[in-house]
């Protein structure tokens, strides 16, 4: 991961709080919630099986988005 990215990501982290601690960002990025980038600016959808339990997930009818700006720039930048 190159400095830029690495500062973007400290940038989002410093700007927001995580009911989660951050797992994903302490597990070096392989401890994601599982979620997909359909094209959307900033939402991905939420594929795992209890999105209601996570304060980001958003529903929408019969889908739910991720909405947690860290994990958003994750999929987007480094494709995970």
């Amino acid at each position: 991961m190159n400095e830029e990215t690495s500062a973007k990501i400290q940038t989002i982290i410093n700007s927001m709080s995580c009911p989660k601690d951050f797992q994903c960002a302490e597990s070096g990025f392989e401890a994601l919630c599982k979620a997909k980038d359909v094209g959307l600016k900033s939402h991905l959808v939420c594929i795992e099986d209890d999105p209601e339990d996570c304060l980001f997930a958003m529903r929408m009818d019969d889908m739910h988005f991720c909405q947690c700006p860290l994990r958003v720039y994750i999929a987007k930048n480094l494709h995970r």
